[in-house]
């Protein structure tokens, strides 16, 4: 330095804001920050962004900050849509290949449902149509995992979670814990979900719109299991006939996660000569282990 003249004088704003940055306490945050607003230069430069392009996108932002409320966090849907929050929950979440893959719980999930009894219905109204889902639980051997918990929970038949209009509901709709058997198998009783839109009456609704990106959430179930000795996962399960499989707004569709929903046999509960079609699905959860030698694979694509 000479003459109280920083020796970053002169360079172009993307370097000389790197020099700045050595100064900084906080490392880790130095050197994210850094990469990202390299990033950023990179993209002005590559693409010749405008002063009404950059005014756009702060425009944008500030439509996103006035979006957000004590019911809405637009942000989050923001990160939601361009896959950051999948992104970093894939990351902090890797397990070996064989294991079922880690999803978002979704902001609909309730600490506090009620627990049920093996095969004991969790649709509390009756209304939609039947359907019995069979899960069992195993490590990555194919070995039972007998007594895991299993919480589940879902939308109804109209795309809408209990909690979401609790109004149109009975507290603790389709939702509820269940304690597998001694086979590490449990039934739940349930109508079949239907897929529904994340909203879009926002600014990132509109710059989907814009951009052609559907907001429709492919129909699932969530699942959460948790067992001594072994990860806690969390997940979904989605029904492999939906349309939408390869489109969801969340990223959180994975081919380990899809199940069949098969008309139910003539002859069973609610079979083919029921009043309404009932509807069965089965999925096997494949739990990873806690010790230190179950190390995640670092080949698993789960990230992608």
């Amino acid at each position: 330095m000479e003459g109280g003249i920083s020796s970053s004088l002169g360079l172009r704003p993307a370097d000389a804001f790197a020099a700045r940055l050595a100064q900084a306490e906080d490392a880790r945050l130095a050197v994210v920050l850094g990469a990202f607003v390299a990033d950023l230069h990179a993209l002005i430069d590559t693409y010749a962004i405008t002063r009404s392009e950059l005014h756009g996108v702060l425009l944008f932002a500030t439509e996103v900050g006035h979006a957000c409320s004590d019911q809405r966090q637009e942000w989050a849907l923001l990160a939601d849509v361009l896959g950051l929050t999948s992104g970093v929950e894939n990351q902090m979440s890797r397990r070996p290949v064989a294991a079922t893959p880690n999803t978002l719980p979704g902001p609909f999930y309730r600490a506090d449902a009620p627990r049920r009894r093996d095969g004991e219905s969790i649709s509390l109204d009756q209304k939609g149509q039947p359907l019995t889902f069979r899960a069992s639980v195993v490590d990555l051997d194919a070995r039972p995992v007998p007594h895991a918990q299993i919480e589940v929970w879902q939308a109804n038949a109209d795309g809408i979670y209990e909690n979401q209009a609790p109004d149109q509901q009975p507290e603790f709709n389709l939702r509820g814990i269940f304690r597998a058997n001694a086979l590490g198998r449990a039934t739940i009783r349930t109508v079949r979900p239907a897929g529904y839109a994340v909203p879009g009456d926002g600014p990132v609704g509109q710059l989907m719109a814009r951009l052609a990106i559907s907001l429709i959430r492919p129909a699932h179930i969530h699942v959460r299991i948790t067992a001594a000795g072994f990860q806690p996962l969390t997940t979904h399960v989605f029904d492999r006939s939906d349309p939408a499989l390869d489109q969801d707004p969340l990223f959180a569709v994975h081919p380990q996660l899809l199940a069949d929903f098969t008309p139910a046999e003539p002859g069973t509960r609610g079979g083919a000569n029921a009043p309404v079609p009932h509807w069965c699905a089965e999925h096997r959860f494949t739990l990873a282990p806690t010790a230190p030698d179950a190390a995640p694979d670092t080949a698993d694509a789960q990230a992608d």
